[in-house]
């Protein structure tokens, strides 16, 4: 290593986190239980469209009552510095007021031009058009804070997922400068997606995902020989499709969409 690299690793020490490959790779592996989990818990309520109608019930406030409870525990998280994180990526940026704790020296990793990339709008639209739809059951039982409020949970911790494709790109970018320059000053999409792209990897986080889904979503009994009668919360190919679908294609993009960035 270098001694200029050195004295940034250092430096960066000091301040606060140290992101690296191993620490990335672990910090993702650690989002898949809370995702796992996120599936878990909101396949607990049914559908409860009512959730996601046309805002009707809520005075003075034009949008469905997930919006509303995702703006306004925003806003209050907003408040006591989550945002001030460069791990937090809101839904709804617009208008966030600020925070009114003392500031935490987080580490200044990500490149300034590039840390702003945001594709939650994207991941919103997936989340309630194709992904609920797979794995929670048709139905109303009238807890629509409840499940507004476990929707909140599993998209914050899809989009952290994704979003920590920023780190990803910043260590990548870090260690082989040399690969990625010529790609991003001629705006090669595809030569950075190939770049990026890791085929062996992806199968093997898809089928971990897979297993944790089984292991943490199995009903548990205590009657002997329902081993082969095995039943889950949550079908563990949910899991695997989220990831496959979506959430590896997404950080990708993210990816992308940041080294495009780096050299501003």
């Amino acid at each position: 290593m270098g001694m200029a690299k050195a004295e940034e690793l250092s430096l960066e020490s000091v301040k606060g986190k140290v992101y690296t490959l191993d620490s990335v790779r672990e910090a993702l592996i650690r989002q898949e239980d809370t995702i796992v989990f996120g599936l878990i818990e909101r396949a607990k309520f049914p559908m409860n469209s009512h959730t996601y109608g046309g805002g009707e019930e809520i005075p003075g406030f034009a949008g469905s009552l997930a919006e509303f409870v995702v703006k306004n525990t925003e806003a209050v998280q907003a408040k006591v510095g989550r945002y001030n994180n460069p791990e937090e990526n809101p839904f709804f940026p617009e208008n966030l007021p600020p925070s009114l704790v003392p500031p935490y020296p987080f580490t200044e990793f990500l490149h300034p031009k590039a840390a702003s990339v945001n594709i939650n709008k994207s991941i919103w639209k997936l989340y309630f058009d194709e992904l609920l739809p797979l794995f929670v059951a048709s139905g109303d039982d009238g807890n629509y804070a409840q499940t507004a409020a476990s929707d909140l949970s599993l998209l914050q911790a899809i989009s952290r997922r994704i979003h920590y494709g920023k780190f990803v790109a910043e260590v990548k970018f870090r260690e082989s400068a040399q690969q990625y320059e010529p790609l991003i000053r001629a705006e090669d999409k595809e030569g950075l997606m190939k770049l990026l792209t890791f085929e062996s990897v992806e199968e093997m986080v898809r089928k971990r995902v897979e297993k944790k889904a089984k292991v943490f979503g199995q009903n548990v009994t205590l009657n002997n020989g329902d081993e082969k009668n095995v039943t889950y919360k949550v079908d563990p190919s949910v899991a695997a499709t989220l990831y496959k679908n979506w959430i590896i294609p997404l950080t990708k993009d993210v990816q992308v969409e940041y080294l495009l960035h780096r050299l501003d």
